[in-house]
């Protein structure tokens, strides 16, 4: 009868040490691991509620939804924005700590979708009011099509390199009842500035000095209390 033979571990480094960066050992905890602040408004929110069920199970790529943005680091924007329910959005972007993920869910989130061309109140593109890092295109999106864009989200996340990953200010945002965005004063403490809301006439240009004399020093990872 042969005798056993036990294998004899390797203990040497090279097998149980993994070498990796900094940079990719923060990329693979971030995107295993998001937690999506579900931002609905009509219609395709609710194909995006399916992913909830057993069915799809969006609970095994680690996402988390939180009822609180400054808990969040992904906003998933589906449906129609218009012109009063942009400061909410922005504000609720704001509060997000970095880094943060955006993603435009529809064509009503990307270009304003069939109320685009005669609506008066309807914001065209939720890019004009946050930055947008995957665009989901559909009336409405299929839930495969949801999981394939957290998917590429993903990828993304993975070859960020983090000097990269603060991005630039784009706090200070304001829109007009004409469809125009400036940068005024900040729009965390609520005041606006009447004559950049509702300009005097449709013809009329605002001078670039008055536009950027509000630029507010206030950092946008300042949260609202």
């Amino acid at each position: 009868m042969n005798s056993i033979k036990f294998p004899v571990l390797d203990r040497t480094t090279k097998n149980s040490v993994i070498s990796t960066t900094l940079n990719d050992l923060s990329n693979w905890s971030r995107l295993s691991s998001l937690w999506p602040l579900l931002y609905g408004t009509s219609c395709c929110f609710i194909e995006f509620a399916l992913l909830i069920g057993s069915r799809f199970d969006f609970d095994r790529y680690g996402l988390v939804p939180r009822s609180s943005p400054r808990q969040a680091d992904l906003i998933l924007t589906a449906g129609t924005v218009t012109m009063k329910m942009a400061p909410s959005l922005v504000r609720l972007y704001e509060q997000m700590p970095e880094p943060k993920y955006v993603i435009a869910m529809g064509a009503c989130t990307i270009t304003g979708g069939m109320f685009s061309t005669d609506s008066y109140s309807t914001v065209r593109g939720v890019d004009k009011l946050n930055p947008v890092d995957v665009y989901l295109p559909g009336c409405p999106p299929k839930p495969e099509a949801v999981i394939d864009a957290i998917t590429k989200l993903h990828k993304k996340i993975a070859r960020e390199i983090y000097k990269d990953r603060i991005r630039p200010q784009q706090g200070n945002r304001c829109f007009t009842t004409n469809h125009k965005f400036f940068v005024v004063r900040s729009t965390q403490t609520g005041n606006y500035d009447q004559e950049l809301l509702y300009p005097p006439s449709s013809t009329s240009e605002i001078s670039v000095e008055k536009i950027f004399k509000y630029k507010s020093p206030v950092p946008s990872h300042e949260l609202v209390n």
